[in-house]
């Protein structure tokens, strides 16, 4: 399948314009989760239910592989349900904000196939959190999915910096009842100020907020409380890193993505113009960096999943060898096809098994 994606389909999307190949791309996947003989044929083909993958645990959950589907693909929730029969081990939707936005004027994602990068600044675009729940509603609650189901949550764009801790929590109050586990990205370059999210002071606030309230619903509902990720950006220092696990212990999180795009322009894409974070092949040096310092730092006791450059089994690999306990790719797949995750899980648990 990967040949046919890469002469026949890859060509004919890439001489669309980029938004627009992600649009049919997902509107791919939303044809093909409504038709659940073809999803059980295909997990049957990829091997999910047969056990040719390695299941993993991570923060009280159970992933039949290590491969998830990163936060960007299926903003609003629609696309999700085909992830498993394309061999993907979790999904992760959003970004979703509390209020509905139609994020940055286009044209807004540019490939860079030389490089097999992309640059991007959609803004968050997005129909708004309760939209999203109203979706995911009509689907199969959490431990009842085929595979987990991530949502991401992130700052509506005319939320002041001030009041974002506010924001959030309408988001999560929204949300968290329907996620297997949240995240709160703080790390996208592509909205005002949000970054500053990551700064001490105001992560204390925000993460004081949302584990608050976590707790409250436990408590009213007499359940566990949702597992909350916090995703962070690959242009933090070391320093800085320590600051953002600092906080991250004090508020026990269950866990940290890393990491999302970057402002960076490495090697040759140092002569781009274009505004956005970078993703892709160029970013898999700086995330596997990082990926390694917050597993020493942290003693390997603070789960990861590693996002950033992962193209093949080898790049994969490094980020579990790093201290990663699962891994996302979006990027790869826009230059991989659609079986990219099956792929790579296939090469992960032969490489466990040797």
């Amino acid at each position: 399948m990967g040949a046919i994606y890469e002469k026949v389909i890859r060509p004919f999307l890439f001489r669309l314009e980029s938004e627009k190949a992600h649009e049919v791309a997902v509107h791919s996947m939303m044809f093909l989760g409504r038709v659940a003989p073809a999803c059980r044929l295909l997990e049957a083909l990829v091997g999910l239910p047969t056990g040719q993958f390695r299941p993993v645990e991570a923060f009280g959950l159970k992933f039949p592989n290590a491969v998830g589907l990163a936060a960007g693909f299926d903003k609003n929730g629609s696309a999700w349900p085909a992830a498993a029969a394309l061999g993907f081990g979790h999904v992760e939707i959003g970004t979703v904000t509390a209020l509905a936005q139609p994020g940055n004027p286009k044209p807004r994602v540019f490939r860079y196939p030389s490089q097999e990068a992309v640059i991007n600044r959609m803004g968050f675009n997005n129909q708004g959190a309760q939209a999203v729940a109203a979706r995911l509603s009509k689907y199969p609650g959490p431990g009842h999915r085929r595979i987990p189901l991530g949502v991401n949550i992130g700052k509506s764009k005319v939320a002041d910096i001030d009041r974002a801790a506010e924001d959030y929590l309408s988001s999560f109050r929204c949300l968290a009842d329907l996620a297997d586990y949240l995240v709160l990205n703080v790390s996208s370059p592509n909205t005002p100020n949000l970054r500053q999210l990551q700064d001490e002071s105001r992560l204390r606030e925000l993460l004081s907020a949302v584990t608050g309230a976590n707790a409250q619903r436990a408590a009213a509902k007499g359940t566990g409380r949702v597992p909350i990720l916090l995703k962070i950006s690959p242009d933090l220092g070391f320093s800085q890193i320590d600051d953002v696990l600092g906080v991250i212990a004090d508020f026990k999180l269950d866990g940290v993505i890393a990491t999302n795009t970057t402002l960076d322009r490495p090697g040759a894409l140092a002569r781009v113009s274009e505004s956005g974070g970078l993703s892709g092949a160029p970013l898999r040096r700086r995330s596997t960096q990082v990926i390694g310092y917050i597993s020493r730092a942290t003693r390997g006791r603070l789960p990861i999943i590693g996002v950033g450059g992962i193209t093949d089994g080898a790049s994969a690999a490094e980020k579990l060898d790093a201290g990663a306990t699962l891994v996302q790719v979006y990027s790869g797949m826009i230059y991989r096809g659609p079986f990219f995750g099956a792929t790579l899980a296939g090469a992960l648990s032969d490489r466990q098994r040797r």
